[in-house]
């Protein structure tokens, strides 16, 4: 499971030219899955994102997490982040799980960070043709691997 956290001033996913999400400051988290994903993956990665102290305190230190600063978060799936590009120019996308196991994890997914964070968690549509907006605050971006836990 890997998921791209990017903070953000606001974020919107567009789809048939209609806004099915949009938050303010906060989070927004671009998530993909492979067969090998497993609860426990989803349970580290939550916890990663939940506690990761990436906003600023009142002397402006990257020093709080997404609720104490009360933030939205905005999840949108994106199989690409399993891209593999050893060879040629064309992405492989064969690590990435089919719908068939990507969306019950991506459900449960959700599921879990809502559960374990007061603040308000939206979505995109999974498998959707989205169109993502976003003002990346700080520049802040960090990826995470659950099959890299450094």
């Amino acid at each position: 499971m890997k998921v791209v956290i990017q903070r953000v001033s606001h974020a919107e996913v567009v789809v048939d030219s209609k806004t099915v999400s949009l938050i303010g400051s906060g989070l927004l988290v671009l998530v993909g899955f492979e067969d090998a994903d497993k609860p426990e993956d989803i349970e580290w990665i939550v916890g990663k994102i939940i506690h990761l102290r990436i906003f600023p305190d009142s002397e402006g230190v990257m020093n709080i997490d997404i609720e104490q600063a009360k933030g939205e978060i905005l999840v949108v799936s994106q199989f690409t982040l399993h891209a593999s590009t050893k060879k040629g120019n064309r992405p492989s996308y064969i690590k990435a799980a089919k719908p068939g196991i990507a969306i019950p994890l991506y459900n449960n997914f959700i599921d879990r960070l809502q559960k374990d964070i007061k603040n308000t968690v939206k979505t995109g549509i999974f498998g959707a043709d989205m169109k993502v907006s976003l003002l990346n605050d700080g520049p802040v971006t960090i990826i995470i691997d659950s099959k890299n836990r450094e």
